[in-house]
């Protein structure tokens, strides 16, 4: 269990879960810093914590940048990286897979950097948890790119575990959620597509990013959990 005033790190977490897990972790009582790469989502993370948490600026997939970033922080207890990109849909037959490994470099590279580069500094028991996606469970149509990146870092969790004991890996799958990713859309096609994807869902709505930020949570704060992929979905890759 965290103790008040471990000391978390979200990558990612200028917006949507990220942010939301912020919350919830400065919430518990823990020391919260967050960082981003876009510098128009950090001066709103930075209004929304309202102080409560510091904001940083970091492109994850720098290794350098990275590296620095960990020196400069000094000694930390968890990790979050929240890294995402949207990067990969569509069929496979007329797949760009220039966009697949673009997807790649926006979000495993950068989880992997950042787990990386954290190890010199982040307390031996301490914790690391990737923020995947249920594309890797569901086997959906036309989510082969998604599913590439998001699989790795499914696959990678447990392996991490093994090898960086007794420190905890650990991953979230999380299933649809509303948040900024869904942008590509405009407001007519998000709603309609939030709404098939509640009809397909047993718990009949799609997810929040504090959803999410609550099954992060827990993973921070069980020392007993490790080396486990949480999906988190409402159900949806029941209905794939």
């Amino acid at each position: 269990m965290t103790k008040a005033g471990e000391h978390a790190v979200v990558i990612g977490g200028t917006s949507g879960i990220g942010l939301a897990t912020a919350r919830r972790l400065v919430a518990d009582g823990l020391k919260v810093t967050v960082a981003g790469r876009s510098e128009r989502r950090i001066a709103a993370a930075r209004e929304a914590l309202a102080g409560k948490a510091e904001v940083a600026s970091l492109d994850g997939a720098d290794p350098q940048q990275a590296r620095e970033f960990f020196r400069t922080l000094g000694a930390f207890d968890h990790l979050v990286l929240a890294l995402g990109s949207g990067r990969g849909m569509g069929p496979f037959a007329t797949l760009d897979l220039a966009e697949v490994r673009r997807g790649f470099e926006e979000k495993v590279w950068p989880h992997l950097s950042c787990a990386q580069a954290a190890l010199a500094t982040i307390r031996k028991d301490g914790s690391i948890t990737f923020v995947a996606a249920v594309s890797a469970q569901m086997a959906a149509p036309g989510t082969v790119g998604l599913a590439a990146a998001n699989g790795a870092l499914s696959v990678v969790a447990p392996i991490l575990a093994a090898e960086l004991r007794p420190l905890r890996v650990n991953a979230v799958s999380p299933g649809v959620v509303d948040t900024a990713w869904w942008d590509f859309m405009d407001a007519e096609q998000r709603q309609a597509a939030f709404a098939t994807f509640a009809g397909r869902t047993p718990v009949g709505r799609v997810g929040t990013p504090d959803d999410i930020a609550k099954a992060i949570a827990f993973l921070v704060a069980d020392g007993f959990v490790s080396g486990h992929v949480l999906v988190c979905d409402g159900g949806l890759r029941l209905a794939a």
